[in-house]
């Protein structure tokens, strides 16, 4: 039941909606998440260099693990981080997590090969600690500037992870292959961040009075929240997408390259899912400011599982190249669209519940990410019995689908409109 849910009579804050500090924000934003996101999502570059080179003794569920621990992190620490934000700390979240994440780069590039622990503590563990403390501030900062436009603003800032997805793979793919090898592929991705950072440090800044005053209200929010019945069925939903939508994102490489695909597509085929993602990150969500934000996710959601199964036919030039197009656009709106489709569910018109909401969403969804891929490589095995994970990614895609579609019909009469 959600009928117990009042409005909240504090007045509302204006938002600008634009200005050029609103934007320069939403550029810094979109440079942080280049620099995390998109690191997160070319672990399929990784994924592929590490099970056929450097950890070849080490099952795909093995290696897997590092990439999930790091995006794990990235969602898991947005939880404290998000608190820090709403607290007024967000210079400091956004340094401190800049200095961790450019120093564990570093010290990927001295990992040795075959030294497994070395590998998942710096890529998997201190990468993804500087990451989840970048990440969710620099996300959640948009709603300082904007309301009505939300959703796009949010869209472009995660559609610079889908940049970072199209750069990263052509430089660590290219640079790999050469003498330089691995240690110089990542010194050239950590120079490049660092410069990224030094420009999203300078450039950010925050417009909403902190609500450090506020902790008494915040309880109250929280336990709200998980009184929620429907919030919570989104909440479960949003969990099954992310348990299963980064699977070919960490291995439809490896998926190409085993079998026997044209090595230059191969070699792209993660930058082509990722280029196509960038407008899937940002038509969706201009789409989801006019339809509601429910509105576009569930169809992208059903969409993208029912693409997940066209991953078979990703054995071909053409099949690559058109999954990873078709992937690329679908499942970019069906991510992006998780965390303003959390704003449907605010019913504090100060919005003072939504940092908790999506801070809580972000716990969630760290769990997902920690697992699926590793179930995944499970399910694969070293004889790489290639159905086994795409169908348990496109099963969970779908039942995180069908959670959606339950609670569409209660939303809409709590919010007296079919824009959710």
């Amino acid at each position: 039941m959600v009928e117990h849910f009042e409005p909240d009579t504090l007045q509302p804050p204006n938002f600008p909606e634009g200005g050029r500090q609103a934007w320069m924000t939403v550029m810094g934003g979109t440079m942080v998440t280049f620099c995390t996101f998109g690191v997160v999502q070319s672990f399929g570059v990784y994924q592929d260099y590490y099970t056929r080179i450097s950890l070849s003794e080490h099952s795909p569920s093995e290696i897997s693990l590092i990439g999930s621990m790091q995006v794990f992190l990235v969602f898991a620490v947005g939880l404290p981080a998000g608190r820090l934000f709403d607290a007024g700390y967000f210079h400091q979240c956004l340094i401190t997590g800049s200095v961790i994440y450019i120093f564990s780069i570093f010290m990927l590039s001295l990992a040795q090969p075959h030294q497994y622990y070395q590998i998942l503590l710096s890529q998997g563990v201190g990468m993804g600690l500087g990451m989840g403390m970048m990440f969710l501030p620099s996300l959640t900062i948009t709603s300082h500037y904007f309301r009505v436009k939300r959703s796009l603003a949010m869209g472009i800032v995660i559609a610079g992870s889908s940049l970072g997805g199209v750069i990263y793979p052509v430089l660590l793919n290219n640079i790999f292959q050469r003498t330089s090898g691995f240690e110089w592929g990542v010194r050239g991705v950590a120079f490049m961040d660092l410069g990224f950072l030094i420009v999203a440090n300078s450039i950010m800044r925050t417009r909403l009075v902190p609500k450090k005053s506020r902790e008494g209200s915040s309880k109250a929010a929280f336990k709200e929240v998980l009184a929620d019945v429907p919030y919570l069925v989104y909440i479960l939903g949003t969990f099954l997408l992310f348990w299963g939508a980064f699977v070919p994102f960490f291995y439809l490489q490896l998926y190409s390259a085993l079998h026997h695909v044209n090595p230059v597509v191969t070699k792209y085929s993660i930058t082509i899912m990722n280029a196509s993602s960038v407008f899937g990150r940002t038509v969706p969500n201009f789409m989801a400011d006019h339809y509601g934000p429910l509105n576009v996710l569930i169809p992208s959601a059903v969409i993208s599982a029912g693409l997940i199964f066209g991953m078979f036919g990703a054995t071909s030039v053409a099949g690559v190249v058109a999954f990873g197009i078709f992937y690329g656009f679908f499942s970019g709106g069906m991510v992006s669209l998780a965390a303003p489709g959390a704003g449907s569910f605010v019913t504090h018109s100060d919005f003072s519940d939504l940092g908790i909401r999506i801070g809580m969403l972000s716990f969630t969804l760290a769990f997902a990410l920690l697992t699926g891929n590793p179930i995944a490589g499970a399910l694969l095995t070293p004889e790489h019995l290639w159905h086994r994970p795409l169908i348990f990614a496109a099963v969970v895609v779908f039942m995180g689908a069908a959670c959606h579609i339950l609670i569409w019909k209660t939303m809409t009469k709590r919010r007296g409109s079919t824009k959710i």
